[in-house]
């Protein structure tokens, strides 16, 4: 089985500059963790929301939070992204990318295209689905 039968095709993406500010708001809404840092439309790197909240105060919102703490917000995602990500190619074997998972410790790969353009993410959460779904058969 090949990358691209399990691939999430919906993508949502960052740009270099954007701040921790706009991360925060994506991922508050979202039931994803991980974006993918681009910038014309080229693969940069990887940002989950792990990495945000580690790069973020903890007393941000709560009564004790100060000015320096509100400065953490407008950290730049380029400060805190994953650079040169592990990445797939859609036709890629399934197994070769758990490997990679399992070789590099890592929780998503992004899946390129020859000229490293993003055409999709493959998480362990898409693997578990699709092996959770053939043992049930």
């Amino acid at each position: 089985m090949s990358v691209e039968n399990l691939m999430s095709r919906h993508l949502v993406t960052v740009e270099l500059d954007d701040t921790l500010r706009t991360v925060r708001e994506i991922f508050s809404h979202a039931k994803f963790h991980h974006l993918l840092v681009v910038e014309e439309g080229r693969l940069y790197g990887v940002l989950s929301d792990r990495d945000l909240l580690k790069a973020l105060s903890p007393r941000i919102a709560t009564a004790s939070e100060t000015e320096k703490d509100r400065a953490t917000l407008n950290k730049k995602v380029h400060q805190i992204m994953t650079r040169k990500p592990i990445v797939v190619k859609p036709k890629d074997s399934v197994y070769d990318a758990i490997e990679l998972i399992n070789k590099h410790g890592v929780a998503c790969l992004p899946v390129v295209d020859a000229e490293n353009y993003p055409v999709g993410i493959l998480t362990w959460r898409d693997i578990l689905r699709v092996l959770g779904a053939k043992r049930v058969e």
